[in-house]
């Protein structure tokens, strides 16, 4: 019996040593006069509620492209693993004893213990392959706008500067008699000097940045108001977006995300695969494998954002008295209240996560419609982590054709992706520029960027619904009066 109780005793010691919870040792301790069979029963109890509470942590599956199931890593735990006191391999308090370490009351390993000699290590198989047909992006270093000290004087005045140059070709461009020298006025020369005119723009909103990069980007879709010459040749600036250095975007990652680049990410692309007005794109592997694409926001947008938009009311408040610029004709204050609403919207990315959630429950049923999944655990206000979908971008017909894709078909299903997205869900995807759609290998439809979204209310829908009932039915009359109750048209006396 002394026997039995000694064993019991050196158990409950143990326990001890091994730093289990206080309730756990306490309860061992005070059943040393229990048998043997007693203590294993407590202990397959506290093996079951163990299992239990790591069963309850575990993180949800997230189904990927094609249905796959994505193991998501925890970047917490990940964290903790990569802090020195853990890299050996125990997180057990240590103590230095006679040239020793003491760990738990025995010296383990040696102080300083004689280096072996080992074979370098056999580099990794990169997972990321190279895109094929994939060029280099101009770097934004000699551009004044990526100096993180910009100064907001100086600013102001560049932004006024091409404001005043800009205005002063427009007036010789629509002045006839500055054509005299070159033989007289005819509207193919006009169109030679706008193409000129917009071609100066387009580099002239290159040197002033990511403000005026984006604006012009939504002002080219807008040729209501913009001569044919000026929207071709902002449409450019969608291609020609300079990308910031590898550098910039590591730390920036790391101060957002809170952890080392290779503590995230197995893999990271040094060159971006893609650079938007208000970030760039990278493709990296997670450390469970999965490959993923990460937007980093360029440095200092806030800020510039600020600076610009002071100015920009004033232009735009300039632009709405000017009858020679439209003035009440054209909704200058309106189209700058939008523009600033859209600008602060892009540069949270929080909320684009949560627009692409959303989005990609709207089309959960709909299988020729794909919307990337989004990696919250890696995401942050400027800092967003997606699965990768590659595709062909819309436009590009050539590799459309050389894929053997069905155009009609594909038209067809773009339509009927946006009609259910205005007409039932009443969200909406509100930059759809070849950029940001693309087909997939199997034909289906890829969105992507998704900080510009757009919601109708149900009343409208219904109404947009009678709308294209109407157009259908051949009702000129019901088209009109439609077209007035959505605000498109204005009513008259006639």
């Amino acid at each position: 019996m002394a026997a039995i109780l000694a064993s019991h005793g050196c158990c409950c010691r143990t326990l001890d040593n091994l730093s289990f919870s206080g309730s756990l040792t306490n309860y061992c301790k005070y059943n040393e006069n229990y048998g043997n069979n007693h203590l294993l029963k407590t202990r397959k109890i506290h093996t079951r509620r163990i299992k239990a509470e790591t069963q309850e942590r575990e993180l949800p599956a997230v189904v990927g492209r094609h249905g796959r199931v994505i193991e998501m890593v925890n970047t917490t735990e990940r964290r903790k693993l990569m802090l020195p006191e853990n890299v050996n391999g125990s997180s057990a308090k240590k103590n230095d004893v006679n040239g020793g370490i003491l760990v738990n009351g025995g010296i383990l390993v040696r102080r300083n213990p004689t280096p072996l000699l080992l074979a370098s290590p056999m580099p990794k198989p990169k997972q990321l392959r190279p895109i094929e047909g994939l060029k280099a992006l101009p770097s934004d270093e000699g551009f004044s706008w990526a100096n993180e000290n910009y100064n907001s004087t100086q600013r102001t005045i560049d932004v006024w500067s091409s404001v005043f140059s800009l205005r002063v070709r427009i007036l010789f461009d629509d002045s006839k008699w500055t054509y005299i020298a070159e033989g007289g006025f005819t509207e193919e020369k006009q169109r030679k000097r706008r193409r000129k005119t917009a071609s100066w723009l387009r580099e002239r909103v290159l040197q002033l940045g990511p403000t005026l990069i984006k604006l012009g980007q939504i002002l080219s879709t807008r040729s209501d108001i913009f001569p044919k010459e000026y929207v071709d040749e902002l449409s450019k600036l969608q291609d020609r977006v300079p990308a910031f250095s590898t550098v910039k975007v590591k730390n920036f990652i790391e101060r957002e995300l809170g952890a080392g680049i290779n503590v995230l990410f197995k893999e990271f692309e040094d060159q971006p695969i893609a650079a938007a007005s208000l970030g760039q794109v990278h493709r990296a592997v997670l450390q469970n494998g999965e490959t993923v694409i990460v937007k980093v926001q360029r440095p200092g947008l806030k800020k510039l954002f600020d600076i610009d938009l002071k100015n920009f009311k004033l232009i735009a408040q300039w632009f709405q008295t000017s009858e020679s610029l439209g003035g009440p004709a054209r909704d200058w204050m309106g189209i700058y209240d939008e523009c600033a609403k859209i600008l602060y919207e892009e540069i949270d990315y929080i909320q684009e996560a949560k627009n692409a959630d959303r989005l990609r429950r709207d089309f959960r049923n709909i299988k020729w419609v794909r919307v990337p999944v989004v990696f919250w655990e890696y995401t942050a206000t400027k800092v967003l982590t997606l699965e990768y979908v590659p595709g062909i971008k819309i436009n590009q017909l050539d590799k459309i054709d050389a894929r053997g894709y069905d155009r009609s078909k594909i038209s067809s299903r773009a339509i009927e992706a946006f009609l259910i997205q205005i007409l039932k869900n009443g969200f909406f995807h509100a930059d759809p520029h070849p950029g940001n759609v693309a087909i997939d290998r199997d034909g289906a439809i890829i969105y992507y960027d998704f900080g510009m979204m757009g919601e109708i209310k149900s009343s409208t829908r219904d109404t947009l619904l009678q709308l294209f009932y109407s157009v259908y039915e051949k009702d000129i009359k019901k088209v009109m009066q439609y077209l007035v109750d959505l605000g498109a048209l204005q009513p008259t006396g006639d």
